[in-house]
């Protein structure tokens, strides 16, 4: 079936529309369900809006995006009303601006629009840097698909359920996702110094984005003539980004870490893949141990040319472990995947040895990324023979394997990399 381009495509919307279908009537009306029942507020529940509503009142007024005052007028927006300590249902998250200054420079054109308008406008842009994102790996994986696979590839991600997720959101690791991915094809392109200013801008999300910026800075060192510039732009857009914010609200990270501590407490620490799944100790040590695997494939590889499978193979290792050691695993934050599943799914043939447990393991692990779209579609289908109230009660179903998501493309990346020579072992 999955050799008949038709079957591919139609195979592909069909789960497609099931996890839209998911989303948008089984999740949602069950969230809607629960919060009329323990009065839980609920106002445009946009991720953008604390990001935009800081913006305009810092730029047009002059105020304190950090602030308790700014905090409570951000809450107004995102759940409807301030929230209230004495009520044991409200949100525990205050959604305050947590965010580096700079990111105001990113929302400046919009803070004289409406935010329905910029929401809609958003969305699009989104949207569009997704499916761009698609065609941008593929090139730097040099890897050549038909335009049925293309099709096929694109749905499936657009309609996955972190990038559903993400775009109801509007959530800004989609904007990192594309910055990222245009840096990327950007140095295979040859033009590193906008390549370094797209990596500087990434760094609004600093704990999706500083892994990838400590290699790429590494990986320019190490042919300094020919890649600096990469390091020039980087550095030349950081300076500008934190002089700017310096000059817009002087002692600004002072209150960015405030807003930090404070976000780990009212998060519950706000705990990585690892340390969900493993604990937080266990979770720590797989970290380390993650981390040195990476360093070692990095250090082995830094003179790796930017139009190689080395360099390639090097960009999905390290964003997917940036996703599986984030300080929070949200699954939005897995759209940082797209590389190292490509990667996988490139070089799936790796995975045909004679050895039952590895083949047992591979598959495994492709259930676990897998297993949202076959929730979804089971949820769907019931959906036509059962009560509404009976489906949202399973509404968990298509995320029960989310939090071991990253660690089971981690694995494939990484096996995959040993097999294509760039172990450090």
């Amino acid at each position: 079936m999955m050799r008949n381009p038709q079957l591919r495509v139609a195979a592909a919307l069909v789960f497609a529309g099931s996890m839209w279908f998911y989303v948008q009537h089984i999740l949602i009306a069950h969230q809607k369900t629960e919060a009329a029942q323990f009065a839980t507020p609920r106002g445009n529940l946009s991720d953008l809006y604390p990001r935009w509503l800081g913006a305009r009142e810092l730029l047009l007024q002059h105020r304190d995006p950090y602030s308790s005052e700014m905090t409570r007028e951000i809450q107004a927006g995102y759940y409807g009303r301030p929230l209230d300590p004495n009520r044991p249902n409200d949100p525990k998250d205050e959604q305050r601006f947590a965010y580096p200054l700079y990111v105001v420079f990113l929302l400046a054109p919009t803070v004289y629009l409406p935010f329905p308008v910029v929401q809609t406008l958003f969305e699009w842009l989104l949207v569009s840097l997704t499916i761009a994102s698609i065609w941008i790996w593929l090139r730097t994986l040099r890897w050549r698909v038909s335009l049925s696979t293309q099709v096929t590839l694109i749905l499936f991600v657009l309609f996955s359920f972190p990038t559903l997720q993400g775009l109801k959101l509007q959530q800004l690791s989609l904007l990192v996702g594309g910055l990222i991915a245009g840096s990327a094809i950007l140095v295979l392109e040859g033009h590193l110094t906008v390549a370094g200013v797209l990596l500087a801008l990434a760094t609004i999300k600093p704990q999706l984005a500083l892994p990838l910026c400590v290699w790429m800075l590494f990986w320019a060192l190490n042919d300094w003539r020919h890649r600096q510039n990469v390091v020039w732009g980087f550095i030349g857009t950081m300076v500008a980004l934190l002089g700017g914010s310096e000059y817009l609200l002087h002692g600004w990270f002072g209150h960015f870490r405030e807003a930090l501590v404070t976000y780990r407490q009212y998060s519950d620490g706000a705990r990585s893949a690892l340390e969900t799944l493993l604990t937080p100790v266990w979770g720590r040590v797989a970290t380390c141990a993650a981390l040195s695997i990476v360093v070692v494939v990095c250090w082995r590889n830094r003179r790796a040319s930017a139009d190689s499978e080395t360099f390639a193979g090097i960009l999905a290792l390290v964003l997917t472990t940036t996703v599986m050691i984030a300080p929070k695993a949200a699954p939005y934050n897995q759209v940082l995947l797209i590389p190292g599943v490509l990667l996988v799914l490139q070089h799936w043939r790796l995975f045909s040895d004679n050895r039952i447990i590895l083949r047992a393991a591979a598959w495994i692990c492709a259930l676990l990324v897998f297993w949202p779209w076959l929730a979804a579609l089971a949820l769907t289908v019931a959906s036509v023979f059962l009560p509404a109230a009976s489906i949202q009660r399973a509404w968990a179903l298509p995320i029960y394997s989310s939090i071991a998501t990253s660690i089971a493309v981690f694995l494939m990346v990484a096996y995959v990399c040993w097999k294509r020579k760039l172990s450090p072992l």
